[in-house]
């Protein structure tokens, strides 16, 4: 019998960074990048920046004025910055950004592939609202649906923030062909008076849990430092990780560190260990109608009232 013959192995080098903002738009792109670069220098392929790191996270109050630090992606002041960088150092890079569309405001993000064009852009679709997290005021729910794009260096799903916490974010793209998943986040402390437990080991749960159920590498890049926004101040604990396909955090970042992440995914690995694992073999589409619905009346969709 002739053994069956072996699959080239493919593997990609992803780097997470983990960083402070200022309101300072310059200084936070000079910072970003300065990452970008080393992380590149050290041989990362794919390198995640936070979520809306051109600012302090404005979210944690609402005011008309931060509209303004909104733009479209045409003729954006540094989404072509950051494909120049691309191109230069020949690396994937998902990039968060606020996007102004007409009279709508997206918390996007554009995914930049390794010849420094545009993949195309991903609108938040769950958007929070709570103390300290007010961005039900500033964004409208995305209308992108979730994306999955082929780069140079592998099929990439990206969700944002709020969309980490959601099983149906994670399946939707691994069922739409991702290699990985990765999500730019911005999560630290409840503002002053808010009882809530210190999130941070649930968020990385969560995510672990879309490693797990998915056979997938899992990314995800926080911000560090406390922020003071219009008097109100709010401290972003960091521990950005990586999770391999069984769950285990392989890499992390402290709360307060800075800098960069690495870890090489091997793809081929995780599709061999997904098909044995059999959780895409074994769905059920059929009986999920429930999940089309707000109140799991199977059968009357959301979109129908």
């Amino acid at each position: 019998m002739t053994a069956p013959a072996s699959t080239p192995s493919q593997t990609v080098n992803l780097a997470v960074v983990q960083m402070h903002m200022t309101e300072q738009l310059e200084g936070n792109l000079r910072r970003a990048e300065a990452h970008v670069r080393s992380a590149a220098a050290a041989g990362a392929q794919i390198i995640l920046l936070p979520e809306l790191f051109e600012n302090l996270y404005f979210c944690q109050l609402e005011r008309e004025e931060y509209f303004a630090l909104a733009h479209p992606v045409e003729h954006h002041p540094f989404l072509g910055r950051f494909q120049n960088l691309a191109r230069e150092l020949g690396v994937v890079l998902p990039v968060s950004f606020f996007e102004r569309a007409g009279q709508a405001h997206y918390n996007s993000l554009a995914t930049i592939d390794a010849d420094g064009s545009m993949k195309g852009t991903y609108r938040k679709s769950h958007i929070p609202d709570g103390p300290g997290y007010e961005e039900k005021y500033y964004f409208t729910p995305g209308d992108s649906g979730f994306k999955v794009w082929a780069t140079r260096f592998g099929r990439v799903g990206v969700g944002i923030c709020w969309d980490q916490w959601f099983p149906e974010t994670a399946r939707a793209m691994m069922l739409m062909g991702a290699d990985f998943l990765l999500y730019p986040t911005a999560i630290g402390s409840e503002p002053e008076g808010v009882q809530s437990p210190n999130s941070h080991q649930m968020w990385q749960r969560a995510m672990q849990g879309h490693a797990v159920s998915n056979s997938s590498f899992v990314g995800a890049a926080n911000r560090v430092g406390t922020e003071v926004v219009g008097g109100l101040s709010q401290t972003y604990y960091g521990h950005s990780f990586i999770a391999d396909f069984a769950g285990e955090i392989v890499a992390e970042l402290d709360e307060g560190q800075e800098g960069e992440l690495h870890h090489r995914l091997d793809l081929s690995a995780a599709r061999q260990f997904r098909a044995g694992m059999g959780f895409f073999r074994d769905r059920r589409p059929e009986h999920y109608g429930a999940l089309l619905t707000l109140d799991g009346q199977t059968g009357v969709s959301s979109r129908s009232r």
